[in-house]
């Protein structure tokens, strides 16, 4: 996991490098720039895989072509097997097998990738960037002039170029060929099999795509709210583990500290656990917010448990694993009930796993980054996505013989044997909720916005359609944090306004 800085068009070294110190939180272990006459790339290296000799930028056996990358490539071994028998292998990191495939076939080399990832590759005059099929890993994009720039973080890019926009998810760009999108989230007909065999599907599916995402020379942990997805997560690692450090954070009694102590002496894990107060909260919340890149209600209320659990995991592991998906492959929030047509809340769950990217995917990588930890999402699986796709959704909000509507169903059936009885059938809470972070926040903020000027800063900020009193506190800070930058302002995306607007 790491941080990627460029320039194309003119080799302003300095320029980069100072793109480089905003990214540093994202890869503190090392940097590196590969300057060029057509442009300079660089690089902050959180070191996971090869961290003796897996610096980047790293070129290939001739030195025309070079690569800097963030993420993870989960077929790598397998890549590596195959690559080595045309190519001189000089590291052991994974983002080497991306540099090889593209000298082997060109643009089309993300389409062969399985993983998390966002990279830059030059090869004489031409460059050429893709991002992983979901959007795990961030990557933005912007001009100045006949100038492209692009970096992690939105942070990288603010005050250098104009027009900045992210980088589509499942998609490649070449300097001399433009865009082209490598993959598309599946739009399948639910296949009529029985409850069995989708559990089944489900349950070999998602066990792989936890397996390969045990694949580190660091130590790996898992994130514990105590709620289903992190707790199927954590079972499913331990089968595999000998040893797993999880973690878990709320305010003094919440019920996400009760659960996942529950699992964590169910499983046997060594477990750490953090509680946070209200002060706490106020203290770090320009932090967070900066680190976010959003002022979203909703996700600004799950980002401060999961700044506060980065923070606490960071100092024991450096990558972790996250339950991130499964609400949106498995119809798990509350708002899903209320869709009562099958169809539409098919289509519904395909447009939730589609707009990932830049809310809650976008709140656990710049969090995790944030403590230099990385963050990985086995539901975000492509294979699991492609299974979950062809589920039925009454199996995904099933209504029992009492008439009651249990939300993802098919993943509790699925893994019922790996968790206590109380765990699987625990009623959905979102990570605010059950943390007891939405119990403090809101309140003790008129020291950045007091409760008399929100109506004066509603009707000056009509644009950003802001929800609450409390969506403008966020609003400021990220104002604040950013002199004003549309850069940033401009790319918060709205997942729902499911909320009333303030008033």
């Amino acid at each position: 996991m790491c941080g990627i800085a460029g320039l194309w068009g003119t080799n302003e070294e300095q320029t980069v490098r100072g793109m480089m110190e905003t990214l540093r939180h994202r890869g503190p272990d090392a940097c590196g720039v590969h300057l060029t006459e057509h442009g300079v790339l660089g690089h902050q290296r959180l070191s996971i895989m090869d961290p003796e000799g897996g610096d980047q930028p790293i070129y290939n056996e001739c030195g025309d072509a070079a690569i800097v990358a963030n993420g993870e490539i989960y077929n790598f071994p397998k890549l590596r097997r195959i690559l080595k028998r045309r190519h001189d292998l000089s590291t052991g990191n994974d983002s080497e097998s991306a540099l090889h495939l593209y000298e082997d076939v060109a643009e089309r080399a993300a389409e062969h990738l399985d993983g998390m990832f966002a990279f830059a590759i030059t090869q004489g005059n031409s460059l050429y960037l893709a991002r992983d099929p979901i959007g795990i890993k961030p990557l933005y994009y912007g001009r100045r002039g006949p100038d492209l720039l692009f970096g992690s973080e939105l942070k990288a890019l603010n005050g250098l170029a104009e027009d900045i926009r992210e980088f589509p998810p499942g998609t490649w760009y070449h300097s001399r060929l433009g865009f082209k999108r490598f993959y598309e989230v599946p739009n399948h007909s639910p296949q009529e099999l029985s409850a069995e065999k989708h559990g089944r599907r489900i349950r070999e599916t998602l066990e792989r795509a936890v397996i390969k995402r045990l694949m580190s020379d660091v130590p790996v942990g898992a994130f514990l709210s105590g709620g289903l997805d992190s707790s199927i997560i954590a079972a499913l690692a331990k089968r595999h583990l000998s040893e797993l450090h999880t973690f878990s954070v709320g305010v003094q009694g919440s019920r996400d500290l009760q659960a996942a102590r529950l699992v964590a002496e169910h499983l046997g894990t060594i477990h750490h656990e953090h509680v946070f107060t209200e002060r706490d909260v106020q203290e770090s919340l320009p932090e967070i917010i900066y680190y976010l890149e959003s002022y979203d209600q909703d996700l600004v209320r799950s980002a401060i448990p999961c700044y506060f659990t980065s923070r606490l995991a960071a100092q024991h592991v450096k990558v972790i694993l996250t339950g991130e998906g499964a609400d949106e492959l498995f119809a798990g929030y509350t708002y899903y009930r209320g869709i009562k047509d099958p169809a539409d809340l098919h289509r519904e769950l395909r447009r939730s796993v589609c707009s990932l990217h830049n809310v809650n995917l976008q709140r656990v990588d710049r969090l995790t980054m944030a403590h230099s930890l990385e963050g990985r999402v086995p539901f975000l699986d492509t294979e699991l996505i492609d299974v979950a796709q062809r589920v039925p959704p009454h199996f995904k909000m099933y209504r029992d013989e009492g008439g009651r509507l249990i939300e993802k169903w098919i993943l509790r059936k699925a893994c019922e044997d790996l968790l206590p009885s109380d765990i699987v059938w625990r009623d959905k809470e979102q990570f605010d909720e059950g943390s007891g972070t939405v119990d403090i926040v809101g309140a003790g903020f008129d020291h950045i916005l007091a409760s008399r000027e929100t109506p004066e800063y509603l009707a000056k900020h009509t644009a950003a359609a802001l929800r609450s009193p409390e969506e403008c506190v966020y609003h400021k800070l990220l104002s604040d944090a950013y002199s004003g930058s549309q850069a940033v302002l401009g790319n918060v995306a709205r997942w729902s306004f499911r909320d009333e607007p303030a008033t």
